[in-house]
């Protein structure tokens, strides 16, 4: 193995679940739960994305990143429901996660590509959004082994 490689799957970090939410409905509102169980078929339960696509099962962004969207966007802080994401993490890279398996409470998860901002996120964020997304995005990710996301679970490589 490499070194790059080596230290690709070098993370020691722990990140931690702050937010899920699901949206019934396309175009819908994003409602935001304790938690969600994850299936190998069809992703989250009660999500309208559930068995259309299984390279989008579930999709993540970083907390921090929302600091930095808000930040960019002169607002004290983002609502996680606004981006129209899934799963808000916090404490790990997100994107070090590029072709590998991760787990978060129960379930197992695989990166399948970053996840880049739509037009929505003009609608949702205001003047700008779209473009303080960018970079800022998060992962989208499938789902390997089901199982249960909360707030509060760990987030780690695996």
């Amino acid at each position: 193995m490499s070194y790059i490689k080596e230290l690709m799957r070098n993370i020691p970090q722990t990140g931690k679940v702050e937010w899920v939410g699901v949206r019934p409905e396309r175009r819908g509102t994003v409602r935001e739960v304790e938690a969600v169980t994850v299936h190998v078929e069809n992703g989250l339960e009660g999500d309208h994305y559930s068995g259309t696509n299984g390279k989008r099962q579930v999709t993540l962004i970083q907390a921090e990143h929302l600091a930095t969207v808000a930040s960019i966007l002169e607002k004290e802080q983002i609502d996680p429901g606004l981006t129209r994401r899934n799963i808000v993490v916090s404490g790990i890279n997100l994107l070090a996660f590029t072709d590998q398996q991760f787990q978060i409470g129960e379930a197992i998860l695989e990166m399948t590509g970053q996840c880049h901002p739509c037009s929505r996120m003009e609608e949702n964020l205001g003047n700008g959004g779209y473009n303080a997304m960018r970079g800022h995005g998060g992962i989208t990710a499938s789902v390997v082994k089901g199982g249960t996301i909360k707030v509060g679970d760990k987030v780690k490589l695996i």
